[in-house]
């Protein structure tokens, strides 16, 4: 069978499934089962697919189908210039998510100490190596899973030296002040989780999407500067005119400005956002 062939009946099935963007994620997992670039299938549409390939890309076609995400089924998901290995281990990086390291690079000093909390795959940890390279970076993680995935983005890009990964909730395993903190924690709400897509509520793991009924339970615990024996979060782990830049829902701008400036009262608090125009990050400048 041809490859448009192949692909043109990929599409159909896709397309018969819900997916919107099918003829897009056929074209990606044919390229995948073929292991060739997308560049070499345009110039040669009219190729041959051997009988084991076409069962190869007929079963990653059925997958798809099945709704299961395209980075999942092919491993990998380009972030901030990077090709980084994913699966279900960890959330999928979103582009809006890149707006955080754009900004962290902005305000970032060149001996800054960040911290990733809540990394996952290690998007944003790798990302800031890669860009800061005179920064340390620390990636806080609960999920010793998930910090497997890490652990190989860190070594995919060459930055294992200068990124430390930790396993435990929010700061808590920090073993230092920090100049930058920079979190991209859950955040959707019980009621938006019932209304995610299958590509999301079925694969992807819902510790790092389920942010408690308002979806602020993992910002409020950061940001909250907690009392007596417990341990601080955001304000005991800060330095002095420090930074903490946190991902929001398009609709939490007011309600996390208002945790930001509740905890830390003198300190300049102003909502970023995205390149569709939504509210994506908080910026809090101590």
């Amino acid at each position: 069978m041809r490859l448009r062939v192949a692909l043109a009946q990929a599409a159909t099935v896709l397309e018969n499934a819900g997916i919107e963007e099918s003829n897009l994620d056929a074209e990606l997992l044919l390229v995948h089962a073929l292991g060739i670039t997308r560049a070499q299938f345009h110039a040669h549409p009219q190729s041959q697919l051997s009988p084991t390939e076409l069962v190869r890309y007929r079963q990653l076609i059925e997958r798809r189908a099945r709704r299961e995400p395209v980075a999942y089924i092919v491993g990998h998901k380009e972030f901030y210039g990077l090709d980084l290995f994913v699966d279900e281990r960890v959330l999928i990086p979103r582009p809006e998510t890149e707006l955080l390291v754009e900004k962290a690079i902005e305000v970032s000093q060149r001996q800054s100490v960040v911290a990733d909390v809540g990394t996952g795959s290690g998007a944003i940890a790798v990302s800031l190596a890669v860009h800061l390279p005179q920064a340390l970076v620390y990636a806080t993680d609960a999920s010793p899973a998930a910090l497997e995935v890490a652990a190989r983005n860190c070594r995919r890009h060459s930055v294992e030296d200068r990124i430390h990964l930790l396993q435990g909730h929010l700061l808590e395993p920090l073993p230092e002040p920090i100049d930058l903190i920079v979190a991209n924690l859950p955040y959707v709400s019980r009621a938006e989780l019932a209304q995610l897509p299958p590509e999301i509520s079925h694969y992807e793991p819902r510790e790092a999407l389920d942010g408690g009924p308002d979806g602020l339970d993992c910002i409020r615990r950061l940001l909250t500067l907690r009392q007596a024996q417990d341990v601080a979060q955001a304000g005991g782990h800060l330095k002095s005119r420090g930074i903490v830049l946190l991902e929001i829902g398009a609709t939490q701008g007011e309600a996390v400005v208002a945790l930001a400036r509740r905890n830390f009262p003198a300190a300049r608090v102003q909502i970023a956002q995205d390149y569709a125009g939504l509210d994506r990050a908080v910026i809090v400048e101590t």
